[in-house]
């Protein structure tokens, strides 16, 4: 394929890279051979996450190599999804696919993602029929889930995450959406397009374990939640109305308990029960409320979702 022979790629490959400098150039390897046997023309955008390795040395030396390969280096690490944020910026193709660097998403399934989209469909999600993650992993992915469902009152496939083909309009779109707390896989399922799924093959980790930990999921599962349900602040509001009504009753029955000689001296005890409870509560729902107002002062001050520090391989026209 030479370079010159289009000006927009028909497939997009893009990758946020963290801690994989050994499989950088797998990857790139493995993703050429499954789209140049499909040929169609394509580029791979891989986006360095400020990773403490070596990973930026290896996206250059494949960038030097190849130069369908684009490498971005951001200044710091910002996060999985804000660097697929940042590779979505600088992929041009008419199809964009977004898999992980570390090879459990497998190359090999980008044709049957590709041939998929062709029937009519904007978004063809990647549905892992058997993962291959630790047990920890999928039993905290499941929790997630169960927890993010009940609270934002929608369905979503454990069996899926970010890996899939997504047209330039998805991607284009996506890219409009200003939001600090992101997610790749719930911004793109608000924007609605026409979906669908496949079943493919999931492969255990080539190298190394995740980077995931208990920390960056839970900071993780609150941007998600708080970004996309208010339902805890109705909760909040359902519990301090349920409170009242409990006070309500409480008092009514410490007055008629009084009149009727049941109670002669006020109980010390239940005013320092009620106090602490209360107080808790009230904390409770502060917390909640603080959470809220801590997201919307990210939002206002308008900062860059991501900062690029080096990029090769990239035109003018794609910065």
């Amino acid at each position: 394929m030479n370079k010159t022979e289009t000006t927009q790629p028909e497939i997009s490959i893009v990758s946020p890279v963290y801690r994989a400098e050994k499989l950088v150039a797998e990857l790139v390897a493995r993703c050429c051979a499954a789209v140049e046997g499909m040929g169609v023309s394509y580029e791979i955008v891989l986006v360095n996450d400020a990773s403490p390795d070596a990973s930026w040395q290896a996206i250059a030396a494949q960038c030097a190599a190849n130069q369908y390969v684009k490498g971005l280096d951001l200044s710091r690490n910002f996060g999985q999804h804000y660097a697929i944020t940042a590779g979505l910026r600088y992929a041009a193709g008419r199809w964009v696919v977004v898999m992980d660097c570390d090879l459990q998403d497998r190359p090999e399934e980008i044709p049957n993602l590709y041939r998929k989209a062709q029937e009519g469909f904007d978004i063809v999600y990647a549905r892992r029929a058997q993962r291959q993650d630790t047990w920890l992993k999928r039993q905290s992915s499941n929790l997630f889930r169960m927890v993010y469902d009940w609270l934002s009152g929608n369905h979503s496939d454990n069996a899926i995450a970010n890996f899939g083909i997504y047209s330039q309009d998805v991607i284009r779109h996506y890219n409009t959406m200003p939001e600090v707390s992101r997610s790749f896989g719930s911004l793109v399922r608000y924007l609605g397009f026409r979906s669908t799924a496949i079943d493919v093959q999931h492969s255990a980790r080539a190298e190394g374990h995740t980077t995931y930990t208990l920390h960056k999921l839970l900071k993780l599962s609150f941007d998600v939640i708080l970004s996309n349900s208010n339902k805890p602040l109705r909760m909040a509001v359902g519990l301090g109305l349920a409170m009242s009504g409990v006070s309500f009753m409480l008092a009514a029955y410490n007055i008629v308990a009084r009149m009727v000689g049941i109670i002669s001296v006020q109980g010390y005890t239940t005013t320092i029960f009620s106090i602490w409870f209360v107080g808790g509560l009230l904390l409770f729902v502060m917390g909640i409320l603080g959470l809220y107002i801590s997201k919307i002062f990210d939002q206002v001050k308008g900062r860059p979702l991501f900062v690029v520090r080096q990029a090769l391989n990239v035109d003018e026209a794609d910065r």
